[in-house]
């Protein structure tokens, strides 16, 4: 019996050891070379949770006086707060002087290239009536559901990219769509920039959809955020939203360097860091990373926002209210 324990025990370790690898191997690529490969690139967008692990195996680890094995897991989650700590601190108090914005209410929603029916979406759009609704892989057949189900009858004002299957986008507003300029890699799009004239100004709308790390591959999903952070380097619009599923988490590249360019998460901002978004089909576990996302640049505030299920989509999606402030008209 006693041969048998010790055989279990070590290969408790073991186990440990082999997950304690897997995360320094993760933070050592990050540190070299952050999201150039692929599986580092999935592992990084799961930092919030892919660390976890460490926290019991170093206290168990010390309890068993597994000292290198317990010194190991402790820097990983030294690792992991230094990871996070700048997404989880970022959520700050409202403004004052919201009184006199342009309020605008906002849906989004990748609904998935696979989901045969829009009629959870369109009774989630009758009952919350928001003022702009941006969609993520939604088809010309998905659209006319949504028409035809009276969802649009308040939102006369549309854009469809003429994209097909996961790169299509799709606007609808309430207010006048200004000239919409799409951009893409390879002759894939993956962003779609307007306006929408509000009745006191105009708001810069960008909705993107990056490709997945996977399918096609790294380097392009690298270059649409590239693509994304570039623009708004340059073209600088005031005020600015932007919206949609970015395939990405702060603890991307690509995603922290499109913050870096003054955007404000709207879910972080305000505490809603762990409102994951993806994927509802991984029962029995809930979706783990949270990959689509609200974006508010100056003269723009989320004031609130929410997730709801995403029906027959791989997607939660977002409600979010949005004050335009009248000092950037």
């Amino acid at each position: 019996m006693s041969s048998r324990r010790s055989r279990s025990a070590r290969l408790v370790v073991i186990v440990a050891w082999v997950v304690v690898g897997v995360l320094w191997i993760t933070t050592l690529a990050r540190l070299v070379a952050w999201d150039r490969w692929e599986v580092f690139a999935v592992l990084d967008a799961l930092t919030l949770v892919l660390y976890l692990p460490a926290l019991p195996i170093a206290v168990i680890a010390a309890w068993r006086r597994h000292w290198a094995l317990a010194g190991a897991s402790a820097v990983m989650i030294l690792a992991q707060i230094v990871f996070v700590a700048p997404e989880i601190s970022a959520a700050t108090p409202l403004p004052h002087g919201l009184g006199g914005a342009v309020a605008l209410r906002v849906f989004d929603a990748n609904v998935y290239q696979s989901n045969p029916s829009m009629a959870g979406y369109a009774r989630e759009i009758r009952q919350d009536r928001p003022d702009v609704v941006t969609l993520e892989e939604a088809s010309p057949f998905d659209l006319q559901q949504l028409i035809s189900r009276h969802a649009l009858t308040h939102l006369p004002y549309q854009f469809w990219n003429g994209a097909r299957g996961s790169r299509s986008l799709v606007i609808a507003s309430r207010y006048v769509l200004g000239p919409t300029v799409d951009s893409s890699v390879d002759g894939i799009p993956f962003l779609a920039r307007t306006s929408v004239d509000l009745p006191r100004g105009r708001l810069a709308l960008w909705i993107v959809h990056t490709t997945a790390v996977i399918d096609p591959g790294v380097r392009q999903w690298n270059d649409e955020l590239d693509g994304v952070y570039r623009l708004l380097r340059s073209v600088r619009p005031r005020p600015l939203l932007v919206v949609g599923d970015f395939n990405a988490t702060w603890s991307n590249r690509g995603f922290r360097a499109i913050l870096s360019t003054g955007l404000t998460d709207a879910a972080a901002a305000r505490g809603e860091d762990f409102a994951m978004t993806w994927s509802q089909l991984t029962f029995p576990l809930p979706p783990l990373i949270r990959i689509d996302h609200v974006l508010s640049g100056p003269g723009v505030v989320v004031t609130s926002i929410r997730t709801a299920t995403g029906p027959g989509s791989d997607h939660r999606d977002l409600f979010a209210t949005v004050a335009v402030l009248d000092d950037t008209r």
